[in-house]
C-alpha cells in the first residue's frame, strides 16, 4: 500500500499489516440493483424494500440540475452513504451492506435543502447481511483500522482547530491566516465521516452560498471571510468573532466525540463510498475555485481530499486485488497522476500556490486528472463488498 498522508505510526502500521481476502457474494436480490430516478420535483425509487445484505442503487439523474442520493436512518439526519455530484442525463452508483430496519431514502436536486424523502425498509434476509469467517474479520479489520486513521485526524483536527481560534479571538489575525490552511486539511481528509453527523457538517463548513434563506452560517468558511475580508468595511464586532470562535471549536470537540465513542463503527462500503465522496468533493468545489472563495487556499482542501481518498483505497487496496486486478492499476496509476500534478504546485508541509496563481490550462489539466480518478474509484465499493 502507498500512503501520501501521515498518519501516526501505530494507524500506519495497523492498516499496512491488514491482508483482506476475496469477496464472497451475497444472493441478495437487492444486489442487482434497484432503479432511481431523479427530478427536480420528484425522487422515484423502482421499490421500497431490500433484503438485508449488499442493496445497490443505480441513481440516474432525469432532471436539470446536479443532484444527490442518500440512505439515511430512520431519523433522517444519520446518512448511512450517499453519492453526490450526479449530473443531468448521469448515473451513478451508491454501493452499500445494511442489516434489517427501517431507512429513509433521499434525492436532493440542486444540492440543496433536506431533500425528496421517501420510507424504505430493509427486510431480513436468508444471506448474511456480512460476510463469514476469515472474510467476515478481515472486513472488520479494514473498518476498524480506518477508524484509527479517522481518529488520528482528528485529534489533529482539534489541536490545530484550538490553535487557530486562540490566534483568531485574540485578535492576531495574520497567525491565523497562517494557521487556517493547515488546519482545515485534517478536516478534509475525514469529511464524508463528519457529514454522518447530522448537521455537524453544515454547521462547520457551510460556503456562503450553500445557505438557503433564512439559515445561520457559522464555522470555517464565515471567518474565512473575516480573515480576507472581499471588501473594505466587512468587519464583526468582538462579541460575534468569539461566538463563531467558541462554536467551531465545540462543533469539532464534538466530532472528536463522535468517534472516540465506544459505539463509533465504519464498514467496507462506507469507507469505499467514503473515498468516491472525497473525489466528489473535489470536483464540486476545490477545482472550481469555489471552496475557499477567499483565501484560494482550495489546493491545501485539494492534497487533503485525495489523501483520505487514497487512504480509504489502501484499506481496501487487498480485497478489490483479488477482485479486480484491473481495476487496482488503473487506480494506483491515476493516484500516481494527480498526485505528481498537485506536487508541482507545492505540499501540505511547504504550502502551496494560490489556486489564483493557476492558468485555466492548468486548472483543465487538474480538471482531467481528477475525472480519470473518479470514473474507476466509483467501482471501488462494489469490488470491495460484492
Amino acid at each position: 500500500m502507498r500512503f501520501r498522508t501521515p498518519v501516526s505510526a501505530a494507524a500506519l502500521a495497523a492498516i499496512s499489516a491488514l491482508a483482506l481476502a476475496a469477496c464472497v457474494p451475497n444472493d441478495s436480490d437487492s444486489s442487482e440493483g434497484i432503479a432511481v430516478s431523479s427530478t427536480a420535483d420528484e425522487c422515484k425509487v423502482a421499490t421500497d424494500t431490500a433484503a438485508a445484505g449488499p442493496v445497490v442503487f443505480h441513481v440516474t439523474n432525469d432532471g436539470e440540475d446536479v443532484t444527490e442520493f442518500y440512505l439515511l436512518a430512520d431519523d433522517g439526519l444519520r446518512i448511512i452513504s450517499e453519492v453526490e455530484n450526479i449530473g443531468p442525463g448521469i448515473t451513478r452508483d451508491l454501493v452499500v451492506r445494511v442489516p434489517e430496519g427501517n431507512y429513509l431514502t433521499a434525492c436532493k436536486p440542486g444540492m440543496v435543502g433536506d431533500g425528496i424523502q421517501a420510507a424504505f425498509t430493509v427486510t431480513p434476509s436468508d444471506s448474511t447481511v456480512a460476510p463469514t469467517g476469515d472474510r467476515e474479520e478481515q472486513l472488520a479489520a479494514a473498518g476498524d483500522q480506518y477508524i484509527l486513521y479517522v481518529r488520528d485526524q482528528v485529534q489533529t483536527l482539534v489541536q490545530k482547530t484550538d490553535e487557530f481560534v486562540a490566534a483568531y479571538e485574540s485578535g492576531d489575525y495574520d497567525k491565523a491566516r497562517e494557521l487556517y490552511a493547515d488546519a482545515r486539511v485534517h478536516w478534509e481528509r475525514i469529511e464524508p465521516v463528519a457529514e454522518s453527523f447530522g448537521d455537524l457538517d453544515p454547521k462547520t463548513d457551510a460556503r456562503e452560498a450553500d445557505l438557503a434563506e433564512g439559515d445561520e452560517w457559522t464555522g470555517w468558511h464565515r471567518i474565512e471571510k473575516h480573515l480576507w475580508p472581499p471588501a473594505e468595511g466587512y468587519e464583526l464586532t468582538a462579541a460575534e468573532q468569539k461566538f463563531l470562535a467558541d462554536d467551531l471549536k465545540a462543533n469539532i470537540a464534538t466530532l472528536s466525540d463522535e468517534v472516540n465513542a465506544e459505539d463509533f463503527t465504519l464498514d467496507a462500503s462506507q469507507i469505499g463510498n467514503g473515498a468516491v465522496g472525497l473525489l466528489d468533493e473535489v470536483a464540486a468545489g476545490k477545482v472550481t475555485g469555489e471552496e475557499e472563495i477567499w483565501s484560494h487556499t482550495d489546493l491545501w482542501d485539494f492534497q487533503a481530499n485525495v489523501d483520505g481518498a487514497l487512504v480509504a483505497f489502501g484499506v481496501l487496496r487487498d480485497v478489490v486485488n483479488e477482485t479486480d486486478p484491473d481495476l487496482v492499476n488503473t487506480l494506483d496509476t491515476r493516484f500516481d497522476d494527480l498526485n505528481a500534478l498537485l506536487a508541482q504546485y507545492g505540499s501540505i508541509d511547504e504550502g502551496f500556490v494560490l489556486y489564483t496563481d493557476l492558468t485555466p490550462d492548468q486548472v483543465k489539466e487538474l480538471s482531467d486528472a481528477v475525472n480519470a480518478l473518479s470514473e474507476p474509484l466509483s467501482q471501488l465499493t462494489a469490488a470491495a463488498v460484492l
